[in-house]
Order: structure tokens, then C-alpha cells, then sequence
């Protein structure tokens, strides 16, 4: 299939009109929509909002590949979009954006079409064919000049004489497989072509596996690099120097890469151990340690979002109506405390616990993690109890692991089934129990007792702390930092600043709608319709639709937004809300404690007083 079967004239934009990321995708969108290639316009878009999250995909030197695979999908098509002036886009180089192919592919998307998208992320590295679409001015050149450069590639293959030169063997991935797998493994071939070295590449797309490497191209390399954000099969790999980087490293830094491969300036991989694991050791403590706690908090939160709205529909037939003894009792209401509360809520700590294990020691770490979490529960430590046993017992088997490792070959299987689960089990175990458990769940009950204890002058000076951090970076470390303080404390009864933290988490976004509402002047057609969507984003919690607004005007935008947070977050605190459900937006306000009315008026001050300092501090758009 050729590409220009997925690119027709009705789906290039030759006028991107403004500079901003959003709108530029709105447009994209609305031609896929208006095309008929995608049933739903919202859906399509956040799919293709949640890969970007995962990391952009402004690639650089001028070229956004958006692309999302989902069922929305009718066919599977191409947009093409030019902007002379150039987008924010967020690109790996810091740089503008020109060229813009946003690519739409099925739940159902077959080999032939994958691998014609595939080619079109090769098309894109190579200089002629950017600066030809560039000075394009008509669909009809576009057409011709991707007909021109779109051949068809034969499967690699390396001869058993090629394997002997310094070989260097590749594997790329990326979540969605569709567009950065493809562009690091030709940015790869071809700057490994320039510099004379021998190159094999795995790609690990939508479509499955492609040139899958051989045990004789493996044995015979001189090295491995793997350029993929996804988890790829290791094991094949033992006993090699194996490079680990981000798919976007081996698209804007092949040749680092290469170098290192030839260098062997690399760790021996010895086997037991995730991909992912292993990058995150290469690229430092701090990212791992990060990487693993998001792992812990992410899997944990669909127990902590629907027990605690359980919890809180329970409460509405009564404070205490799930009580049998209680005049209020009510069935129901007993009945969706023990899912929610008894249940729900009961395996928060485990998974917590459990997920941090097993993103730091693969599989044989989550059995250790998840008894060391309930040994955490069920002895008062809590969550910060459930967080020194997801890492106590991942390393524990991270440990295991190096001293199995002399172990005979004829014993491998029984690690896993083993010694892996007997040992972790038992010594996560024996610390949690003579060790942590004590002195974590004082540190707990501390802690709990301090902040429900709070005056108004301390509560409020934490609403405003913790109002400042959510602002600050909008979905960033800081902003992590705070929510999972606040989910945290859910599970230690302690549900204030929780709703504080919902409060300043909302205003920002919210705050960006009414100043391009009301402020008119100060925004462009493009940030006055991007802004409408920080109505819908603002209201469902989602902090980060104002980070368009934040990057394009730093200076005067964080700073508003972070006072109206604080503002928020302080007056939430002042009325002494408390929040049981960690996420849901305007759709759980009616379930917050002491006050539904008095929790919408502190997100609504908060929000006004940003857009009215945003208003004032921006300069009219001439």
C-alpha cells in the first residue's frame, strides 16, 4: 500500500492557523472528522492527548507526528498540516513545528496499512523530503513529492559473514507503535550507514515485531542498544553490553548511541531484569525512584477512587447508616461501606506496595511487596508503611537475584516458583514485622493526629502550600508530590486536604477559560477557542489543559495561577472540607464533607482571581 492511500487532498491543511499545540491538534482533528475517517472528534483527540503525555511527539527539526490508535478510527488515514510560522510544540529540540502528520489507525489496523505508516516515519528523517514539503503550496505537490521518496523496504537480513564485522543490534518501541518506533530505527540505520558500522534493527510496532533479531545476529554483536519506552523481551540479551535510552533518544541521538555500542561502554546484562528496570538504573536513582512510586500510585488509585466514592454514597443515607445497631441503618448503605470501605479501600496499601515491588524487580517482586503492604495495613504503618515495603521488597529480590545468580543452570526454573517468592516473602516479612512496622505506624499516627488536630491558622497555611505545589508544575513532580500526599492520607482517615488539593488542582485550567473569556483582547482566536476546552478540563480536574497557556507565557501565567490555587486550597481547608474520593472533578463536589456549596465557592474565588490577575498582567494581542 502506498501512502498517498491513507493522504488524500481532503485531508491536508496547507494554513495552520496560530502557534499553539491544542489548537493546532483541534484543526488536525477537525479535517479527520470532516474527512470522515473518525466517528468522534472528543474521543479521537484524547487519545491523541494521552501519547503526548507519555512524551512528545514534536520530534524536531520542524516535524509533529500525532498519532493515536483507537476505535473511533473508521479507516486508517493521514492528515497532513503546514504551518509557515510555526507551533509550540512542545518539540524534542526546543524548536517550532512546520510539518504536522497526524496519523489515525483502528483497533483492527492491518500489516499492510501499519507498515505504509511505518515508511512515512522513515520518509520524514531524511532532509529532501522536509524541505520539499516545506516549499510545497499546493495538495497536489505534497502528493507527488511523498510519491516520489515512498518505496516499499525488504526485510533486513544479516548474513552470517555480515555478523562477524562489529555488528551492532538494535531494538526500538514506542506505546503506540506507529510512528516513533519507525523513525528511531531508520535514524538509527542511517546514521550507523554514515559512520561505516553494521547495523541490525528490531522494530516493535503495532503490527508485531519486525526484522526480529536472531540468537546467531545477537551472539555475534558487539553490542545492543534498545531505544524503546516500552518493555521489550530481555532475556535474549544476557551476557551483552545493552544501551537503554527512550525511543526519542534513538531518533535526535543515534549517534551517541552507536558510539556507545561501539565503545561497549555499557553494563553486562545478566539476565532476570526488565527492560525497564535497567533504563532506569542507566538514567539514574532519582528517575527509577520516581518511576517506581508513580508505578505504586497509578495502580492504586481505581481503589482509592471507587471506595471512596462508595464510602461517600454511603454517607449520604446517614453518618452512621451503615451500622446495624445504628437508627439509621440502612442495607444498602452497609453494603457499600463493606465494598468500598472493607474491600476497596482494604487493598490500597497492598497494591501500592505491591506495583512499586514489581516495577523495581519485574514479577518476583510483587508477592513480597504485596504481604509486606497488608503486613503494613493491618499494622497501623498506613501508607507511608506501604511505601518502605514496595521498595524494602523490591530490593530484597533485586538482591535475591545477584545471589542466585551462581546458581546451576538446571535450577533456573525454580527460581521464579521458589526461592524468589520463599525468600522474599519471609525476609520483607521479618523486617516489616521487628523493623518498620512500629516505628512507621507511630510516624502515622503522628502525622494523622497532627493534621486533624490542625488549627485554622495551620490548616489553612497547609491549604496554601499545598494549593502552590499543584499550580506549579500542573502534572509535574511538585504537582505528583502533593496528590499523592493527599491520596496518602486517605487511607489513614484524614480527608481535608485531599479536597484542598482537588480545589487548587481545578483553578488553573478553569481560571484559563474565564480569562479568555472575559479577557478577550489579551488572547488569539486560536487561545480563545483552546480555551473553551479548559471549561470541560477544569471542572473534570484536569490540570494540565492549562500547561499550553503556562509555556507560551510562563512569566505571567504560573505565578496567577499558583496564587488563585493557594487561595483555593486555603479556603478549602479554612471551611474544613474533607474529600473521600481522590479524583472525579464537579461530578463528586456534591460528596464532599461539611459543605458542597462552600467547596464550589472556594474553586470559583480561586479560579476568578487568576483569570483576573492573568486579565491584568497579559498585554492586549496586537
Amino acid at each position: 500500500m502506498k501512502i498517498t492511500e491513507l493522504l488524500s487532498k481532503n485531508t491536508i491543511l496547507l494554513n495552520i492557523e496560530g502557534n499553539q499545540k491544542e489548537a493546532t491538534i483541534d484543526q488536525l482533528v477537525n479535517v479527520l472528522y470532516n474527512a470522515g475517517k473518525i466517528s468522534d472528534r472528543a474521543e479521537f483527540k484524547a487519545a491523541i492527548l494521552k501519547r503526548e503525555e507519555q512524551s512528545t511527539t514534536g520530534i524536531g527539526d520542524g516535524i509533529a507526528i500525532p498519532h493515536a490508535k483507537t476505535k473511533v478510527v473508521k479507516e486508517a488515514a493521514i492528515v497532513f498540516g503546514k504551518s509557515a510560522a510555526g507551533v509550540n510544540y512542545e518539540s524534542l529540540d526546543g524548536k517550532p513545528a512546520h510539518l504536522f502528520f497526524m496519523i489515525a489507525a483502528p483497533d483492527g489496523a492491518n500489516n499492510t496499512h501499519l507498515e505504509a505508516l511505518a515508511r512515512l516515519s522513515g520518509l520524514l528523517m531524511k532532509a529532501e523530503v522536509r524541505y520539499e514539503l516545506l516549499k510545497a503550496t499546493t495538495p497536489e505537490e505534497i502528493l507527488d513529492t511523498i510519491n516520489r521518496y515512498d518505496k516499499e523496504e525488504k526485510q533486513e537480513k544479516v548474513t552470517t559473514t555480515e555478523t562477524k564485522k562489529n555488528l551492532i543490534v538494535a531494538v526500538t518501541g514506542c506505546p503506540t507503535g506507529i510512528a516513533h518506533t519507525y523513525m528511531a530505527a531508520d535514524s538509527l540505520k542511517a546514521k550507523a550507514a554514515e559512520m561505516g558500522v553494521d547495523i541490525k534493527v528490531e522494530t516493535n510496532g503495532s503490527g508485531g515485531a519486525k526484522n526480529v533479531l536472531t540468537k546467531e545476529e545477537i551472539e555475534n554483536a558487539t553490542a545492543v542498544i534498545i531505544a524503546a519506552d516500552i518493555n521489550v523481551e530481555m532475556d535474549r540479551f544476557k551476557g551483552k553490553h545493552v544501551i537503554q535510552a527512550a525511543v526519542a533518544e534513538g531518533i535526535r541521538r543515534p549517534e551517541q548511541l552507536i558510539n556507545k555500542a561501539q565503545n561497549q561502554d555499557a553494563p553486562i546484562f545478566k539476565g532476570n531484569g526488565s527492560q525497564s528496570e535497567k533504563a532506569a538504573d542507566q538514567k539514574g536513582s532519582r528517575t527509577g525512584f520516581y518511576k517506581h512510586l508513580m508505578n505504586g500510585v497509578s495502580n492504586m488509585l481505581p481503589f482509592v477512587v471507587g471506595g471512596g466514592i462508595l464510602i461517600a454514597i454511603c454517607f449520604m443515607f446517614g453518618y452512621n447508616s451503615f451500622k446495624p445497631d445504628d437508627a439509621t441503618y440502612n442495607p444498602i448503605s452497609e453494603a457499600l461501606m463493606t465494598i468500598g470501605g472493607g474491600n476497596a479501600f482494604g487493598l490500597i496499601v497492598p497494591v501500592l506496595a505491591g506495583f512499586i515491588a514489581l516495577s523495581i524487580a519485574d514479577r518476583p517482586g510483587f508477592a513480597p511487596g504485596m504481604v509486606g503492604g497488608m503486613m503494613a495495613a493491618s499494622g497501623g504503618a498506613g501508607f507511608l508503611g506501604g511505601l518502605v515495603a514496595g521498595f524494602l521488597a523490591g530490593y530484597v529480590v533485586l538482591l535475591l537475584k545477584k545471589v542466585f545468580a551462581g546458581l546451576p543452570r538446571s535450577l533456573e526454573g525454580i527460581k521464579s516458583i521458589l526461592l524468589y517468592p520463599l525468600f522474599g516473602i519471609a525476609i520483607t516479612g521479618f523486617i516489616m514485622l521487628y523493623v518498620v512496622n512500629k516505628p512507621v505506624a507511630w510516624l502515622n499516627g503522628t502525622i494523622a493526629d497532627w493534621l486533624t488536630g490542625l488549627g485554622t491558622g495551620n490548616a489553612v497555611l497547609l491549604g496554601i502550600v499545598l494549593g502552590l505545589m499543584m499550580s506549579f508544575d500542573m502534572g509535574g513532580p511538585v504537582n505528583k508530590a502533593a496528590y499523592v500526599f493527599g491520596t496518602g492520607l486517605l487511607s489513614s482517615g484524614v480527608y481535608e486536604p485531599m479536597a484542598a488539593i482537588m480545589a487548587a488542582g481545578m483553578v488553573p485550567p478553569l481560571a484559563i477559560a474565564l480569562a479568555t473569556t472575559f479577557f478577550k483582547n489579551k488572547f488569539n482566536d486560536q487561545d480563545r477557542d483552546a480555551g473553551k476546552a479548559c471549561y470541560v478540563m477544569g471542572l473534570s480536574f484536569i490540570t494540565e489543559g492549562a500547561i499550553p497557556f503556562a509555556a507560551a507565557d510562563p512569566l505571567r501565567v504560573i505565578p496567577s495561577v499558583m496564587a488563585g490555587s493557594a487561595i483555593a486550597g486555603a479556603l478549602s481547608m479554612a471551611f474544613g472540607i474533607g474529600l473521600r474520593a481522590p479524583h472525579g472533578g464537579i461530578f463528586v463536589v456534591p460528596l464532599v464533607e461539611n459543605g458542597a456549596l462552600l467547596y464550589a465557592l472556594a474553586i470559583l474565588v480561586g479560579s476568578v482571581v487568576s483569570a483576573l490577575l492573568i486579565g491584568f498582567l497579559k498585554k492586549p494581542v496586537k
